[in-house]
């Protein structure tokens, strides 16, 4: 795969994808390195005419009045790596990891950072050559991540672990291997390692990519119940969507339809109702809203992803720094937890659309969508476990930005809980997979009980698909494993693929 040219300018969603998840190999601009030395040089020139700048020759947080001399430079900047060494378990993916590194190179080749090139250099090689430090998950309150990434900083100076060819090694090791040397520390390069918001992002990033993944995979199996339904598909239609205007429930309900493009819905029925419940009326105006909150995300994420989020920001053209704000990410955090909202909204009508399908006054079918009523249970309690997970969805959606003490001897009194609010996002949406898991054992079962009428262009595959792993429940048995095996279905990709094989078709 050709190296992606990182600028810090020009870094997408995508591009961050593939070095992320398809180790895309990546090369550092040299305009973008170029600029990097010069605001480095800004640094070496304030150090000798002795300005006082925050991260160089004075203390950070609370430290920010202790003056140490330039000959202290690597100790110090050892010294605050090893300081801020100080998060804990679990730890990060590696898929975080990477994309922790890949953002912080391409935020500090925005030129405002004062980061040495040699620094900078690591970071690429890490990447490329499969370097992947033990970063513990939390200890972050958002405000640049310093008690998370310090442990990627500690791995550049030869300490701490990392993972290497499949293994759990000492730093040095990997480093040796390679035939690489660790860093030697100059002015600032302490401070550059780990104030970023990059592992908070890296979190984003997944949740952006899961969470488009997600949306298809519900859409999709909303459409299936709809057919399990015998439903409605006038709420569907382009122009009435139109009329309101929104761009996530129109592009949701333009999804839908093609995905039911030939499905007997399309047939006149006078069993089927004038209205269907809301949790279905409305399905692609729900799927809407959690896409217009994604789409506020990726706004938001692939600004900060492409500038600089340093304090110092160092200004090379002028040669000159001015203290910064840049490290907030509340605008990030909020939208984040916007989509948590919406997510939750996607889990509490996931739970009525199973209920639905449960009851006979809505499908005609049998109640709880048994083969044989009195002789089989079928999926009587079942509600009990999506509505448990739905609860702990409610929960994880409470937003947690706004819960922060002033800390550093009450001088950083504001913070964005980013990590914490991406974490839960995380959560959020593994609950999901397993809601959708069951409505997907529902949604199909009814549609059998139909008798397996003319599905949709992609709900048919989808169907065919689902059925190869979970078969038709003629009889009462161990429901965890059909639960399970409908999880792994959709964590796993197989339905997204079966989707995405079906739409292009």
């Amino acid at each position: 795969m050709e190296a992606l040219i990182l600028d810090g300018r020009h870094l997408t969603l995508e591009t961050l994808h593939q070095v992320v998840y398809d180790r895309r190999p990546v090369e550092i601009d040299p305009e973008a390195l170029d600029l990097a030395r010069k605001a480095r040089q800004v640094l070496f020139d304030m150090a000798a005419e002795g300005h006082p700048v925050y991260g160089l020759n004075r203390g950070v947080g609370w430290n920010k009045d202790k003056e140490f001399d330039p000959d202290f430079f690597e100790q110090y900047n050892r010294n605050l790596i090893n300081s801020h060494s100080l998060s804990v378990k679990p730890f990060c993916t590696v898929e975080e990891v990477r994309a922790m590194m890949c953002i912080r190179l391409n935020t500090a080749l925005c030129g405002s950072t004062g980061i040495s090139a040699e620094i900078l250099t690591l970071y690429k090689e890490f990447l490329n050559r499969g370097i992947h430090p033990r970063v513990l998950r939390r200890g972050s309150i958002g405000e640049g991540d310093i008690s998370t990434l310090s442990l990627i900083g500690q791995t550049m100076i030869g300490e701490g672990v990392v993972e290497y060819r499949g293994m759990t090694v000492p730093a040095i090791q990997a480093l040796r291997a390679e035939g690489m040397e660790p860093a030697v520390m100059g002015p600032k390069d302490g401070l550059s390692i780990v104030s970023s918001n990059a592992q908070g992002e890296s979190i984003v990033a997944l949740v952006i990519y899961q969470t488009e993944q997600l949306l298809r995979e519900s859409n999709a199996i909303f459409c299936l119940g709809l057919e399990g339904l015998n439903g409605g598909l006038q709420p569907l239609g382009r122009k009435v969507n139109a009329l309101r205007g929104l761009p996530g429930q129109q592009t949701v309900a333009a999804d839908c339809r093609r995905y039911l493009e030939g499905s007997y819905l399309s047939r006149p029925d006078p069993k089927r109702a004038l209205q269907d419940p809301l949790s279905f009326r409305c399905g692609s105006a729900i799927g809407g809203t959690v896409l217009d909150a994604l789409n506020f995300v990726k706004q938001y994420m692939e600004m900060q992803i492409n500038a600089t989020d340093d304090n110092p920001c160092i200004f090379a053209d002028e040669g000159t720094t001015s203290v910064s704000q840049n490290f907030e990410t509340t605008t990030l955090s909020l939208g984040v937890e916007m989509l948590a909202s919406a997510l939750a909204h996607l889990s509490k009508t996931i739970c009525y659309r199973l209920t639905h399908l449960a009851d006979p006054a809505f499908t005609g079918l049998s109640r709880f969508l048994t083969p044989v009523d009195v002789k089989v249970i079928a999926y009587c309690a079942i509600q009990k476990t999506f509505t448990s997970l739905d609860a702990e969805n409610r929960m994880l959606a409470n937003p947690s930005s706004m819960d922060f003490m002033a800390v550093a001897g009450n001088i950083e009194d504001h913070a964005s809980n980013l990590p914490l609010a991406a974490s839960k996002v995380l959560q959020i949406l593994d609950n999901l997979r397993y809601m959708m898991g069951i409505e997907l054992i529902h949604a199909a079962q009814a549609v059998d009980l139909r008798g397996r009428p003319a599905l949709g262009r992609v709900t048919g595959p989808v169907f065919d698909a689902f059925r190869k792993e979970v078969p038709f429940l003629d009889a009462d048995r161990n429901l965890s494993i059909d639960i399970e095996k409908a999880y792994r279905f959709i964590a796993d990709g197989r339905l997204d693929a079966a989707i995405r094989q079906a739409d292009t078709h």
